[in-house]
């Protein structure tokens, strides 16, 4: 286990923000993390204490004067193989992407949509990551956790109670329990999922769909849209698309008739939050150190040098902007940290 004082936080959150912790643990195994959690030091650090990933949905505001813990659980078993599915558990600091990659090379489906996707297991079942028609609960059958008392609990996929980038472990449960592992429920045989922007064409061009192209195509169609986060300090799309009643969609269409929108049920309509933030100008617009940039207006980067107030305020104009425009609240789909 690691264990380092005044630790550079840089090489863990992908905006580049150099701030350091006071604090720094990584465990390797489920039981280090029973120990170090039962442990004196973790006491006196208790009630500031953060859990990260691969540090790509947080927004560090500055030295984070607490405990700032990180899972080096990277194992990979199958639990069950059956004619159709395999389900597999996978350790929280296992690299999200290496997973996608291996289960396209394997032939599991349910994955592939979200190649790409920067970050590690444990984050993605707390955020239920999303991309290109796929949310990654729709593969998830249990979350393995340990609470601060050290106790182990299994999480099916009901009790997560997962939503639109949202679970139970991001609210009411929020800080209390630690992810160890994931297990996922991938498919021998693929059901493709290609009706979202022009990811069907790009398959299709290569001929067949495979999961090969899939993935291929959502990573080219990435690189085309998102900034390299080793190159341009970021944390991917920063805002949610906000969901809004469709009575007020309805009365803003009528004003704005190009204004897009995608169907969340009977009575709700999700509207793209890049799509608003190009429509009140901020699109490729700089305020400091930070910008939005200028092929993605989803994403906020950092320019060199940025420092997180400069990022937050940066949001919080082009939230304002938004709202006193469209009547419509946009929110930070980062994690802010102070």
């Amino acid at each position: 286990m690691k264990l380092c004082n005044n630790y550079s936080l840089l090489p863990h959150n992908t905006f580049g923000m150099d701030v350091c912790a006071t604090l720094f643990v990584e465990y390797d195994t489920v039981s280090e993390l029973h120990d170090f959690l039962l442990s004196e030091t973790f006491g006196k650090h208790r009630s500031h204490f953060i859990h990260i990933g691969g540090g790509s949905n947080l927004l560090f505001a500055g030295d984070y004067h607490g405990l700032v813990m990180h899972s080096a659980i990277c194992d990979l078993t199958v639990v069950e193989d059956t004619p159709n599915s395999l389900l597999l558990r996978v350790g929280a600091g296992y690299v999200w992407d290496e997973l996608v990659a291996y289960c396209v090379e394997h032939g599991l489906a349910g994955v592939e949509n979200l190649s790409a996707i920067p970050g590690e297991v444990g984050a993605s079942a707390v955020q239920n990551i999303g991309a290109y028609g796929v949310e990654v609960c729709d593969v998830i059958e249990g979350v393995e956790t340990m609470d601060l008392q050290g106790n182990l609990r299994i999480f099916n996929r009901e009790e997560c109670r997962y939503g639109y980038r949202d679970s139970i472990f991001k609210k009411e449960l929020r800080g209390q329990y630690i992810v160890t592992h994931v297990m996922y429920r991938l498919q021998k045989s693929p059901v493709f999922k290609l009706d979202y922007g022009d990811l069907r064409a790009r398959v299709e061009a290569e001929g067949v769909p495979t999961l090969k192209a899939v993935r291929r195509a959502v990573m080219a169609i990435r690189d085309s849209k998102l900034p390299d986060p080793k190159v341009l300090g970021n944390a991917g799309s920063f805002f949610t698309n906000p969901v809004i009643p469709r009575t007020q969609y309805e009365s803003l269409k009528e004003q704005y008739p190009d204004m897009p929108s995608y169907t969340v049920d009977d009575t709700r309509v999700k509207v793209p939050a890049g799509w608003l933030i190009e429509q009140v100008g901020w699109k490729g617009r700089v305020l400091g150190h930070a910008a939005v940039h200028d092929r993605q207006a989803l994403v906020l980067v950092n320019r060199g040098g940025a420092v997180g107030a400069e990022v937050m305020e940066l949001a919080n104009r082009i939230c304002d902007d938004i709202y006193n425009k469209y009547g419509i609240r946009i929110a930070p789909e980062v994690n802010y940290i102070v």
